[in-house]
């Protein structure tokens, strides 16, 4: 299977449970007579918008860290059902958080389950990166800011529902149809864009 077709199945996958997820009730099974039916209806989330990201070539988002140390945490299971939808990338607090990409630092945000939280806007506005779990933001980092990959941009913590000392940082990217809707849009796996 190439890396094409490994990306369409991780896109219709993440389709089917986004439907699921949505609905609140398990989708009943339909007869698909091709591929191409099923990817119509969404034509911002391509495997072609993720090829040109793989050939940009985001890089791993925490100082030090080699490609062979992530593990695929994607599908991992998480609490009241839900999938982890990200990889959680261990490193030692405090270790610097690094854009993956280029782009636009969208939100700033606490919450309860992500502690420290940095939503940031592809170059394209294709694609958000969400970095959780953050022990605090690199001195003058704002909303709106323009980063270049490989800038520092956090440090990695234990906030949010990650535990105490459980120090990682949990890295998410998201197919988006509209940037100002950052909060939305379809997971894929981080895992095989950074595991090169």
């Amino acid at each position: 299977m190439n890396r094409l077709q490994v990306l369409f199945l991780v896109l219709l996958i993440g389709f089917v449970a986004l439907v699921w997820l949505g609905t609140g009730r398990v989708p009943r099974p339909k007869v698909v007579e091709s591929v191409s039916s099923v990817v119509q209806p969404l034509p911002q989330i391509t495997p072609t918008t993720q090829i040109t990201h793989i050939d940009q070539g985001l890089i791993i988002p925490v100082a030090g860290v080699r490609s062979d140390q992530l593990i695929d945490t994607f599908t991992a299971s998480r609490a009241e059902g839900r999938t982890h939808d990200a990889i959680d990338i261990i490193a030692p607090a405090d270790t610097p958080v690094l854009a993956a990409a280029d782009g636009t630092i969208t939100k700033l945000w606490q919450s309860e389950r992500g502690g420290t939280t940095i939503y940031q806007l592809s170059a394209d506005q294709k694609m958000i990166f969400y970095y959780a779990h953050l022990a605090r933001y690199a001195d003058g980092l704002t909303e709106s800011k323009q980063v270049r990959q490989g800038e520092v941009i956090a440090y990695v913590g234990d906030t949010g529902n990650a535990g105490p000392g459980n120090y990682h940082l949990h890295f998410s990217i998201a197919i988006v149809s509209d940037p100002k809707r950052y909060w939305e849009g379809t997971n894929i796996n981080p895992y095989p864009l950074l595991h090169k």
